[in-house]
């Protein structure tokens, strides 16, 4: 990955100028990302426990990865992708601080994921995101998820894919 450092002008920034970080799932910069995520679920579907359904040993290479970016030494957004099967990851995690949202950073982290995921020979990602959360939804069918039936624990989740397209290989 490589580090984004142009700003603009005004000082305003744009994904491309923030540093897209991998890192391990346990790490200290995830924190952040992880107790933002976890107070979003609370308030969104009360007390549960899906936090404590991923080992970082998931998100590790070379079956996973998880990446952040971060913004003056803070995380302000990142997911992960982990084994599925042996031709598919699954997505999870995908979470913007509030205070950066609507600004590219989720489309960035996923695009980010889908070629890494891709470089590690997966063929499909899907992921589940929950219905209280419409905007997310309607992010992943705007980057070319299609619906699919609810694969996880979750009976009302809302379930998705989408095929990747392998990269050049060397000649």
């Amino acid at each position: 990955m490589e580090e984004m450092t142009d700003r603009m002008s005004d000082d305003r920034r744009r994904p491309a100028e923030y540093e897209l970080r991998p890192v391990r799932l346990d790490d200290d910069v995830v924190e952040v990302l992880l107790d933002g995520l976890a107070g979003e679920y609370v308030s969104r579907y009360g007390e549960g426990d899906e936090m404590g359904h991923a080992r970082p040993s998931e998100f590790a290479p070379p079956t996973g990865a998880f990446l952040v970016v971060v913004d003056d030494g803070v995380t302000i957004a990142g997911g992960g992708y982990r084994r599925y099967s042996d031709d598919t990851c699954e997505v999870k995690r995908v979470w913007t601080s509030p205070a950066r949202r609507r600004q590219g950073l989720a489309g960035v982290v996923l695009s980010a994921l889908e070629a890494a995921a891709s470089e590690a020979g997966y063929r499909r990602v899907v992921l589940e995101t929950g219905p209280a959360q419409p905007e997310a939804a309607a992010f992943y069918e705007a980057q070319g998820y299609h619906r699919i039936p609810v694969y996880g624990r979750y009976e009302h989740a809302l379930a998705f894919e989408r095929h990747l397209t392998r990269p050049p290989q060397p000649a």
